[in-house]
């Protein structure tokens, strides 16, 4: 039975696949609402996308705060920075907490922290470790790199200054690159407040009134708030797991095995077209991550030796060196400074071994089959021993592979009933056959 979509259901489809996260209305409009995001893992464009929108979102809703909960070790700069501009210029006040107990906020994090109208830390959490890092790790120079730090330290100075924070250990924080617990951070004034839960949160800052980024003052009600989840998009998720390394290389390794089936298969159509989407999304998670292009080398030169191991009797030498270069190439192929961002040596050799298999032994087969005399048609013929089944005067019959063909004698060859002959050559359907010495007689 098929099912027939009309555009209207499609629509409709195409929307809960993409839509937002909105969180539905309060169940009692009277309470006041806060929209919570989980802003974790690494801070890049989508992240960043996620949490501007569910800030201007519970701008539009007119909510009461927006709980920004951060676990994360850090991201891109610009990334961070439109997290931050968000925040800054919020009508609604901005919770930053870090959370839950045993996360982190650092690096871009710690930014984002001190940006919050009110910046809480989960007990058992850490934030700091801010200092600047190039993904690449390239050695930029001394003076470019003194104007990238001196950047970042009058950035966290004016966050700090402004939100009335401690601007020395914030400035410590990118500097130093120190790193402080929830309570260090407390007794330095870099956050309002330790609390392990929400709730506790809310009940604490309910009926005081805080200064904005702006100078202005807003009277907190946060008193039966109802916290309702501003949940990342489908697309926003599924882009989000493209950010992964070890998921961009699996899709990568996937892709080139099934585009190497469909150039040795052709015609087979589903391994091209499934190869292609999986080497597409693949590049779309490395266009998001800082490669190493050394790494992408050793690869390449694995396959290469991949395919020379098919090619040359090497005693598994040279896929041996073919395993060892990918291997490296992987695990060295995401360079950033940023922990848990690189592709694991588990997923690095699940990927490789079956890789290197996989493809010297599809290689091996075809370049065999490519050598491999063809035994139908014409070519299959060629020097086929028969049986003459009549005398060849100079034509007549023979059998040849169970088979009876018309056929004559090469040149004057006499050939006599029960003779064995050979095929040299072939007219049309008749082939021609020269005598071959009986070795039993």
């Amino acid at each position: 039975m098929k099912l027939r979509w009309l555009p209207g259901q499609l629509a409709l489809a195409a929307a809960v696949l993409f839509a937002g996260g909105h969180p539905p209305a309060p169940a009692n409009p009277s309470d006041p609402l806060v929209v919570e995001i989980h802003l974790s893992g690494i801070i890049e464009p989508i992240t960043a996308q996620y949490v501007e929108r569910g800030i201007a979102y519970a701008n539009r809703m007119h909510a009461n705060a927006v709980l920004l909960e951060l676990s994360t070790p850090g991201g891109l700069d610009t990334s961070m920075r439109g997290i931050i501009e968000s925040i800054v210029n919020s009508g609604v006040p901005v919770i930053t907490y870090v959370y839950p107990s045993g996360s982190r906020s650092a690096s871009a994090g710690f930014f984002i922290l001190l940006s919050g109208d009110i910046a809480v830390m989960a007990p058992g959490t850490n934030t700091g470790a801010a200092h600047p890092v190039l993904m690449s790790g390239a050695d930029v120079g001394k003076t470019e790199a003194a104007k990238i730090e001196n950047d970042a330290a009058a950035y966290i100075r004016s966050i700090a200054q402004q939100r009335g924070r401690n601007v020395e250990l914030a400035e410590a924080g990118v500097r130093q690159s120190k790193s402080y617990t929830d309570e260090e951070a407390l007794q330095g004034h870099l956050i309002d407040a330790i609390e392990a839960s929400p709730q506790a949160i809310f009940k604490q800052f309910d009926g005081k009134t805080i200064k904005r980024f702006n100078g202005s003052e807003t009277a907190l009600h946060w008193a039966n708030a109802d916290v309702r989840v501003y949940a990342m998009s489908s697309r926003e998720q599924f882009l989000s797991h493209l950010a992964d390394p070890n998921i961009a290389f699996v899709l990568g390794a996937i892709g080139a095995i099934l585009l190497y089936v469909e150039f040795t298969h052709p015609g087979l159509v589903l391994p091209g077209i499934a190869g292609a989407i999986a080497i597409v999304l693949a590049l779309l998670g490395f266009q998001l991550l800082p490669i190493n292009y050394v790494g992408a080398i050793l690869i390449l030169l694995a396959l290469v030796l991949f395919a020379l191991e098919a090619h040359i009797t090497a005693h598994g030498l040279l896929a041996a060196g073919g395993v060892a270069a990918m291997l490296f190439g992987s695990l060295i192929l995401i360079k950033t400074p940023w922990p848990g961002a690189h592709i694991h040596l588990g997923v690095s050799l699940s990927v490789t071994l079956p890789l290197a298999f996989i493809i010297i032994v599809l290689l091996r087969a075809a370049i065999l089959a490519s050598r491999r005399k063809a035994v139908t048609g014409a070519e299959g013929l060629m020097d086929a021993l028969g049986v003459a089944r009549t005398d060849l005067v100079p034509s007549g019959k023979i059998v040849v592979h169970g088979e009876i063909w018309d056929a004559r004698a090469k040149d004057t060859s006499q050939v006599t009933a029960g003779r064995r002959v050979r095929v040299c050559g072939m007219e049309g359907l008749t082939l021609v056959v020269e005598p071959v010495e009986d070795p039993s007689r």
